[in-house]
């Protein structure tokens, strides 16, 4: 069993933070700012004591092999470089096998579960696609994400929104290059 978050040592650390920025932890507007941030972390961080692919355990049967596609899934995500955010848009795609469909709403929870931990966006990138197809083995699946990372934006080269996109294909989508095609083209299509 996995430890959970000890909101105890954040605040001991975010108050060592404050103090070492040349703060004053006791100030105010800063007196309760350690325990609001071992709130937030114990939150955007819930992914680490997760196992998301016990979320595709519930499919349905239904006769369809097409391409199955949710796109601008809104993603947050925190950079484990830097621990500064990331954000931008999901897209998820597959191609069920055999009739084997999930709830929609399952791979949008896929990827937040991913996202909540620490992260390089190429691998949550890897992560969804590779869960999804352990999980619900599809004939193929395709994950695509568009993101602004706070670490280029505020401090660095200071590129406030430069996209990195990250793509992972599995199946028919690494094979076919009409089926890759026809998913990047829904991806970027807009209404």
């Amino acid at each position: 069993m996995k430890k959970k978050v000890n909101k105890e040592i954040i605040e001991k650390a975010v108050k060592m933070i404050l103090e070492g920025i040349g703060e004053d932890p006791q100030r105010e507007g800063l007196i309760d700012t350690p325990e609001r941030v071992a709130k937030m972390y114990e939150e955007i961080f819930s992914g680490i004591h997760s196992e998301p692919r016990e979320l595709l355990r519930v499919y349905f049967s239904e006769h369809h092999d097409e391409l199955v596609l949710v796109k601008n899934i809104p993603l947050y995500s925190m950079c484990e470089h830097h621990l500064l955010p990331f954000f931008g848009q999901c897209h998820v795609a597959y191609i069920p096998r055999g009739g084997k469909i999930v709830g929609i709403s399952k791979l949008a929870r896929v990827a937040e579960a991913f996202a909540k931990r620490p992260q390089l966006q190429e691998r949550l990138t890897s992560q969804i696609a590779d869960c999804l197809n352990r999980e619900i083995n599809p004939l193929g699946v395709a994950v695509v994400i568009e993101a602004e990372h706070m670490c280029m934006s505020m401090r660095g080269i200071k590129k406030p929104g430069a996209l990195t996109v990250t793509s992972a294909v599995r199946g028919l989508f690494e094979t076919r290059l009409q089926t890759r095609a026809e998913v990047f083209s829904l991806i970027n299509k807009t209404v």
